[in-house]
């Protein structure tokens, strides 16, 4: 079963619901058309799932106009019930605002959703939809692989994480071209659990790697405003000489304080020496366990409801049943065929989503999850 906001990463409302669908091409030859498993329930879910169908170029603008009402009407219900009056209508302001905070999470959820089916339509990217059981040894993988597709949205030392990251899911078959149309078999439900943590791998990283580049671009920023301001002091022709020497030491102090260990070491030796990837990789693993199980956690519950969703949504909901001795335990679990490549591809989406739900929860933080 899936439960929220428990997904970690180990290191070391209208009547007609209706698919997501989203334009490829806004041409009028388009033929392309790519729709996502998750059916959106809300008022707001319902309009941008129009939009994306048929002005997909207004969705942003759309969504921004979503979040800014959302906002508007959390600050409303916050500021009654601290200006009540009464205890009973403390109490009853209470239970209201409990009661549309549902619906503004979903509605919340369901705009982020949007956008990330929106990132997938910008990307070329088609959704996986519903996985049904099939008749025995039938693959269901019958979608495209679009590896390319699903890579391309990665930075390149992403991309070597997210590789060794599959090498761990297909279990070392990655690399053997020759079994990647060899069929294999998997329970949905266990199918669906890789998919969900693929996901927050994909988050996971995504978060971290953009941390990194930041830390990057301000060491990049900082080292080169240092060697301008040594470069500034040599040229005056009034500098004592003993000063200029003195001011260098203290900005390579600086430099020191601003700049990682292993960042200080190379920062004069080219970025091609070092492996984008490996520089990565060293730069999460100089973090501590309390922060790097910080970056591994979604930050918010709608991330783990989003994802929960989308994956539910994709393989089904598990049938649950509670045993003679009061354990929860999982009904009924089907059987799926799959070859390597199909497998392959689901685990590149799953990964994907992820990086797109951080991207996502980044733009829609500066609208209510202040």
């Amino acid at each position: 079963m899936f439960q929220k906001m428990n997904w970690k990463v180990s290191i070391g409302g209208r009547k007609n619901l209706r698919h997501v669908v989203v334009k490829a091409d806004m041409t009028a030859s388009a033929t392309t058309i790519f729709a996502a498993p998750l059916l959106l329930e809300s008022p707001s879910g319902q309009f941008l799932a129009e939009l994306l169908q048929s002005h997909p170029h207004l969705v942003y603008a759309a969504a921004e106009h979503q979040l800014e009402a959302l906002a508007e009407t959390k600050n409303t219900a916050e500021s009654k019930e601290h200006s009540s009056s009464s205890e009973s209508e403390a109490v009853l302001y209470k239970r209201i605002a409990e009661l549309k905070g549902r619906a503004w999470c979903k509605s919340l959820e369901d705009i982020m959703y949007a956008l990330i089916v929106q990132k997938f339509s910008e990307a070329s990217i088609a959704f996986v939809l519903q996985i049904s059981a099939s008749p025995k040894n039938q693959r269901v993988d019958s979608w495209s692989p679009q590896d390319v597709e699903l890579e391309s949205i990665h930075s390149a030392a992403a991309l070597e994480l997210i590789q060794e990251h599959l090498k761990l899911v297909l279990g070392g078959k990655n690399n053997r071209a020759n079994n990647s149309n060899s069929t294999m078999q998997i329970s949905k439900l266990r199918m669906g659990r890789a998919y969900a943590a693929s996901a927050v791998y994909g988050y996971f990283i995504r978060r971290v790697d953009k941390r990194f580049q930041l830390e990057r671009a301000a060491t990049i920023s900082t080292a080169q405003l240092i060697e301008l301001e040594h470069t500034y002091l040599q040229g005056q022709s009034l500098g004592n000489p003993k000063d200029i020497d003195a001011s260098f030491k203290e900005a390579q102090k600086t430099t020191a304080i601003v700049l990682r260990p292993s960042d200080a070491v190379n920062a004069n030796r080219g970025t091609e020496e070092v492996p984008a990837s490996g520089r990565l990789r060293a730069y999460m693993m100089s973090f501590d366990q309390a922060t790097l199980q910080w970056y591994a956690n979604l930050r918010s519950k709608e991330c783990a409801s989003v994802i929960e969703r989308h994956t539910e949504a994709l393989f089904g909901k598990p049938e649950l049943r509670l045993t003679p001795k009061g354990v929860v335990a999982v009904a009924k679990d089907e059987l799926i065929s799959l070859s390597f490549s199909g497998l392959k591809r689901l685990i590149l989406e799953a990964v994907a989503f992820g990086s797109f739900l951080w991207d996502v929860e980044t733009y829609v933080d500066d609208f209510v999850m202040r």
